[in-house]
């Protein structure tokens, strides 16, 4: 099984990759396999200046490869004035729609206050169905008061991972059920 997480903030360190990284490491443990991270910060400026389908930089043909290669991918955003970050946006555009058809996904996001949980209902699930993914029905809101030096401090998030992990494989679970009745 391959794990993929994405971590759509833009700098660091950051609790999005923190909140990323915990999560696959909780479902790569629970696969026993390793997980892959796609960290946007450490190729921000060559994702900025790529506009085109064609001539992919390396590091982001990697990145698809990666996703595209996935069984259960991890998607997490910090918010920003109510949305995920402009450049995780920008990965989404310039991937092909129907290389995600079938894969599983847990989503994730951070922000200061509570105000911003929503938006992995209103913007990150329906991105996820956009691409034919189908989500974890637990998604994890971590605000910034739930990490301590960039790493979670919450036993309440630890449980929604916990959730969202068992959910996802559940759906995976589902999934290879039905391509051996097909």
């Amino acid at each position: 099984m391959k794990i993929v997480g994405i971590s759509g903030n833009i700098s660091a360190p950051s609790r999005t990759r923190a909140l990323v990284e915990n999560i696959t490491q909780q479902a790569a443990q629970k696969a026993h396999t390793k997980p892959t991270l796609i960290d946007i910060a450490q190729f921000a400026a060559e994702l900025g200046s790529t506009v085109s389908y064609e001539n992919f930089p390396q590091v982001l043909s990697d990145a698809y490869q990666a996703i595209e290669a996935a069984d259960l991918i991890v998607i997490g955003t910090p918010v920003y004035k109510a949305s995920y970050t402009g450049l995780l946006k920008h990965f989404f555009d310039l991937l092909d729609p129907k290389k995600l058809t079938g894969k599983v996904a847990i989503l994730a996001a951070t922000g200061g206050t509570d105000q911003h949980a929503l938006v992995l209902e209103y913007q990150l699930r329906p991105l996820a169905s956009f691409f034919g993914v189908a989500t974890a029905p637990t998604a994890i809101y971590a605000r910034d008061n739930e990490f301590i030096d960039y790493r979670l401090n919450s036993d309440a998030i630890e449980s929604r991972i916990d959730t969202a992990v068992n959910q996802a494989f559940n759906l995976l679970d589902h999934k290879a059920a039905q391509a051996l009745a097909a």
